[in-house]
């Protein structure tokens, strides 16, 4: 029986059992995209990212990542794993990387305490979201929300989210399913508190439109807080700003992630997450037939 070598590692935490599992898979050159999404569904994870031979002379590796139903073009916590995995492997040196995906090339510095600064992608802001569709979205109540004058929308640095700024105390009956989802068009939101003192957010993102009901630790999601931060006036127009996002505590899997956001005129032109990355298993799987 063929099969392929992968790890499991915690995310955006420095314990094991806490912070974001992910499955990173090595070797698998060979399989097909449709083997990869069935291996994904197999570890059933939020997302499971395959470590490839780069098609760029400039990376260092390619990543495909999946959730258990689809293929992104982008993920944070993959993203910040699969480097600090490969560079624990031997497969690639400490210091500046260059992951290869669907949102082009993106520099991640890895460290030699096992964490990584990953750079996201081109930074965008959506359209205007009205906050009654965004409560009804999420369970939540006209005055749960929280965020005055702000406008909600999507924001991103490679995959764009919702972002609706709610009081603290909202944050416990916040939910997202499927169907109210869909009735929204909104497949991907973030749900978030703000201290603006401290600049630290506590956050909850639900992705029923990619069939992860809710994550415990999102990079990507915090990237786009920063863009939107920044959009809004929550965070400086025209300097670099640290912020930090407190996530997963509701799932008992409690998560940090340390970001960056660099603006000018009014709007964000990049940012970074940081974050720890704990091995907690590994093995070998058996290859599934082809499927496509």
């Amino acid at each position: 029986m063929s099969t392929v070598a992968y790890e499991i590692v915690d995310v955006f935490t420095d314990r094991p059992f806490a912070g974001n599992p992910l499955a990173v898979v090595f070797g698998a050159e060979a399989l097909a995209g449709d083997q990869m999404q069935v291996l994904a569904r197999e570890f059933n994870l939020s997302e499971t990212v395959f470590v490839l031979p780069p098609t760029d002379i400039e990376a260092t590796y390619r990543a495909r990542i999946f959730t258990p139903e689809t293929e992104l073009p982008f993920a944070g916590h993959p993203s910040v794993g699969a480097a600090v995995t490969s560079v624990r492997r031997g497969l690639a040196a400490y210091g500046r990387l260059v992951q290869e995906c669907g949102a082009g090339l993106l520099p991640v510095e890895v460290t030699d305490a096992g964490s990584a600064t990953l750079t996201g992608g081109t930074p965008t802001l959506g359209a205007p979201l009205e906050p009654a569709a965004l409560l009804e979205l999420t369970g939540l109540a006209a005055d749960d929300y929280a965020g005055g004058p702000a406008t909600p929308s999507t924001a991103g640095c490679g995959l764009e989210f919702a972002y609706l700024p709610v009081q603290r105390r909202a944050l416990d009956r916040a939910w997202a399913d499927a169907a109210r989802a869909a009735k929204v068009g909104v497949s991907q939101i973030s749900v978030f508190a703000w201290d603006a003192d401290t600049r630290t957010a506590w956050a909850r993102v639900f992705c029923p439109g990619v069939a992860v009901p809710e994550d415990p630790a999102t990079g990507s999601a915090a990237l786009g807080l920063g863009v939107w931060l920044v959009a809004n006036g929550w965070l400086p127009g025209d300097e670099t700003s640290a912020y930090t996002v407190h996530q997963g505590l509701e799932m008992h899997r409690p998560s940090l992630l340390e970001c960056t956001v660099t603006a000018s005129g009014g709007g964000a032109t990049s940012a970074t997450v940081s974050g720890h990355v704990v091995p907690v298993a590994r093995g070998e799987i058996a290859v599934p037939p082809f499927v496509g």
